[in-house]
């Protein structure tokens, strides 16, 4: 256990001397007195809160509650407002900011009197940008996801967040419904605070914070506006200053085998695709080896068992936690799981799971009644993209597992936006389309664009999925055949960057392969004639981001972010 002269804190407050007095003198001035902090743990509350996201809007109360449990438990808490990476509303991609607020977490935490810290966020990659950076820095940490929103609803119908959006837009552009109608889907399906309450990226990404240890039990799935997710934020800061005293960092608790359970659980869940670039991401941070060959062999071994749209059919985040939640997910794929790795409750996942029990076993399945017999992800490899590509098999019409057909290829969103809504367009449902430049260089950071939308003169046809291949990302609330992640990607002269139009593209999901039928003689030819594009950033962050984010397949990292990049980071020097 740790004594109070060991905290990180007391080095700005306990030495007698000039500096030190200033620290004091300026904790004084802000109404703070010395008993207060002396001898108790400092506690960052790193808190995504913005007016411009409205899936954390409710953070700036919560942090008060947080507050509340760290002052009942002898510490004294300091909020540390965070870039709030706002996925509705931040362009042109938060992914592009990811790793931003990872950055901006570490340095945080590293530069400022804290001795542990309670991460507020939820939306997508708010959850992967705070552990990354607290990961870095390693002082005892809890995340407080921010909790699914409430169910949507619309003239009788259950909305999903972000699903339904795409399937009524089709409707909408195909004139099955009418402009009033898309008025009253865009007015219902958002009606509390809260993330995306389909299995989206950003309730995949809690489950999968919890599972790999860092979120009390059950907290990944309680609804934002519930009154459980007041307490679960008091739990939490009560909690951080017993993780404090007990020394219980993120390297003692993200382990390999806490990593391979968030995979476990991840495929279980039906996930997001986004999973993969964060959970590696993630893993790497700290020190694990994780990648896509991990996900490849869960996913032959671990059915989706979570019936939420997309990959479910029929319920929501908020029918998951009333059916028992993420716990009783974990308790059902438990032989799966290993039950010996240390979680921030200072207790074994085993410890924490134990006794857990289903209250709905149509929303949280047993293994024998799977919603799909394989994990929610599958990764595909070929002379198409040697380093990996993602697809989500059971959120897709099922015969295009086995396909070929002629590509039709866009090499910018505008040009191919344009293009799918002429009703001439030369298409058919066996093409396959096309979107390149679209990855973390390309895009730039990698859009959510990889669901693209469907030619429209299909949709009057009657058609309501193709297969599409993209080295984008798409919202873990989409579905269809959407190939993603393409890597290397097009931008910088991966293989998709020679894809010509009606060049016949194969995929085969259960060989795990997706091929351009064209000769290697052919595409030695193709790749010398090939020139790079114009370069997107000539300056600032952009430029920054475009010399040193990595690819897809290896987490979408910045290189010198790396754990091995170079020796560890000191504590600043105080003089």
């Amino acid at each position: 256990m740790k004594k109070p002269e060991d905290l990180r804190s007391a080095r700005w407050f306990a030495p007698a001397d000039l500096r030190s007095s200033g620290h004091r003198s300026r904790a004084m001035q802000m109404g703070y007195t010395p008993e207060e902090w002396a001898g108790r743990p400092i506690i960052g509350i790193v808190n995504t809160w913005s007016d411009v996201n409205p899936c954390h809007v409710h953070l700036r109360d919560r942090a008060e509650h947080v507050k509340r449990g760290v002052l009942m438990a002898g510490g004294l808490p300091l909020e540390l407002p965070a870039q709030s990476v706002s996925e509705s509303l931040q362009k042109p991609t938060t992914m592009l900011y990811r790793n931003f607020l990872a950055m901006e977490t570490e340095e945080l935490l590293r530069a400022h009197p804290i001795d542990g810290c309670v991460l507020l966020g939820g939306c997508d990659k708010s959850t992967p940008g705070l552990l990354l950076g607290a990961t870095s820095m390693d002082i005892p940490t809890i995340y407080v996801p921010a909790g699914p929103m409430l169910r949507g609803h619309f003239a009788g119908k259950t909305l999903g967040s972000g699903s339904d959006s795409w399937k009524y837009w089709d409707e909408l552009r195909a004139g099955t419904i009418t402009q009033a109608d898309w008025a009253g889907v865009e007015a219902g399906i958002a009606r509390s605070h809260g993330t995306c309450m389909t299995m989206g990226t950003a309730s995949t990404m809690t489950a999968i914070a919890e599972a790999v240890g860092m979120v009390l039990p059950g907290g990944s799935s309680i609804p934002a506006a519930d009154a459980g997710h007041i307490r679960l934020c008091s739990d939490s800061g009560r909690r951080i200053v017993g993780m404090v005293w007990e020394d219980l960092t993120p390297s003692r608790i993200q382990t390999r085998q806490a990593y391979e359970n968030a995979i476990a659980v991840a495929m279980a869940m039906g996930c997001s695709t986004n999973a993969i670039i964060h959970l590696i991401a993630m893993a790497r941070r700290a020190g694990t080896d994780i990648g896509l060959d991990d996900f490849e062999r869960a996913s032959r071994r671990v059915p989706v068992i979570g019936n939420v749209r997309p990959t479910g059919q029929d319920y929501l985040m908020e029918d998951f936690f009333y059916a028992g939640g993420i716990r009783a997910l974990m308790h059902n794929i438990r032989e799966h799981l290993h039950l010996g790795c240390m979680t921030v409750t200072g207790r074994t996942l085993g410890e924490n799971i134990e006794g857990a029990k289903t209250h709905n076993a149509d929303v949280i399945r047993t293994q024998d009644r799977a919603i799909y017999g394989q994990g929610s992800l599958a990764v595909l490899r070929g002379n198409l993209a040697p380093d990996g590509c993602v697809i989500k098999p059971g959120a897709m019409d099922q015969r295009f597992l086995r396909h070929a057909g002629p590509a039709l290829v866009f090499d910018d969103y505008p040009s191919m936006k344009k293009a799918i809504e002429d009703d001439n367009l030369d298409v058919t449902a066996d093409h396959v389309l096309v979107l390149r430049n679209a990855g973390p260089q390309g895009g730039p950071g990698m859009p959510e664009w990889g669901m693209l939308p469907m030619p429209r003169r299909l949709l009057k046809e009657g058609h309501r999925d193709m297969l599409r291949l993209s080295d984008a990302r798409m919202s873990g609330t989409s579905y269809g055949a959407c190939v993603l992640h393409v890597a290397p990607e097009s931008y910088i002269g991966g293989p998709l960057a020679l894809l010509r139009t009606g060049d016949i593209v194969s995929i085969d999901v259960e060989a795990r392969s997706i091929r351009m039928e064209i000769s290697d003689e052919e595409l030695a030819t193709r790749r010398a004639a090939w020139t790079p594009p114009e370069r997107r950033y000539e300056r600032g962050y952009g430029w920054m981001f475009s010399q040193h984010i990595q690819q897809a397949n290896e987490g979408a990292d910045f290189d010198f972010l790396r754990t091995d990049f170079g020796a560890p980071v000191a504590e600043p020097v105080i003089y």
